[in-house]
């Protein structure tokens, strides 16, 4: 007969609000990479349901990550640089940030979500030097994969300047959101709960499924994976919002030129790893 000890019982109120996380998360790659839905939502409920089970302030957090998630499920992510998809991108994206943020600092009165702009520090060299390294690295890998895996035409084909400056206006407004949703909600939620490698490689997973139903598939994972793992750690470190997004939206200037260059090869022919 085995005696249940404060100890076991422990380990399993630890296991539980694991699963309950790993639940939740877990459900934005049936959502956004598999994209089966509704069949996604069941374990983004069942995760909260089983924090509620044992942790009431975790059943909470999971439950503004999943309705985060669940707004942005309500459109397609394929590029679409239409006026309509371009408003929906808005709405969905714009609501997917503000709903939670609202319901943690109004409804729950919680500062856990925050937004660290002014935080009085200033960049290091070593900081200053990765920006660089950012670049570099960007330009000698991204057009090989966007070019040879032929996942540039998940974009649309550009076919006028009017949809050229549409596309650098989309990629950069993302890039930034990427950073207000994955970082300062998702992993800030994440964070209060689990240690921060956990937390970590639980926010790149809804952040690697999201940018793969937006475009960055094949082998893409490669890529996008250890990007969301930096960019948290980043920011674990630094607690810097302008300096993660000066980092994301560095490296998509060069996916922006590259996406045009993909589509109009006379266009930023300076790729000298493109085709």
């Amino acid at each position: 007969m085995t005696v249940e000890t404060p100890e076991l019982r422990a380990d399993a109120r630890t296991a539980a609000r694991v699963a309950a996380a790993v639940l939740v998360v877990g459900a934005a790659v049936l959502l956004f990479a598999v994209h089966v839905r509704p069949l996604g939502y069941v374990p983004l409920v069942a995760g909260v349901a089983l924090a509620a089970a044992v942790d009431r302030r975790l059943a909470r957090d999971l439950g503004l990550i999943a309705l985060g998630q669940a707004i942005i499920s309500a459109i397609s992510l394929q590029a679409d640089l239409s006026d309509a998809g371009m408003a929906r991108f808005t709405v969905a994206l714009s609501l997917a940030v503000l709903v939670p943020t609202l319901i943690s600092r109004i409804g729950f009165r919680d500062s856990t979500i925050r937004f660290p702009v002014g935080t009085g520090q200033r960049w290091t060299r070593t900081m200053w030097l990765y920006l660089v390294a950012v670049v570099v690295i960007a330009y000698l890998v991204l057009p090989y994969y966007f070019i040879s895996s032929g996942v540039y035409t998940n974009w649309p084909d550009l076919d006028s300047t009017g949809e050229i400056v549409r596309l650098f206006i989309g990629v950069n407004a993302v890039g930034l959101w990427d950073e207000l949703f994955f970082i300062c909600i998702v992993f800030a939620l994440l964070r209060a709960h689990f240690p921060m490698p956990l937390a970590n490689v639980l926010q790149a997973v809804v952040f690697v499924s999201f940018l793969w139903e937006l475009g960055y598939q094949a082998w893409g994972p490669w890529l996008t994976v250890p990007f969301a793992l930096v960019q948290g750690w980043i920011f674990a470190r630094t607690k810097s919002l302008p300096y993660v997004v000066t980092v994301h939206l560095l490296f998509d200037a060069v996916v922006f030129g590259v996406l045009v260059h993909a589509h109009h090869p006379h266009l930023f022919d300076v790729f000298v790893t493109a085709p």
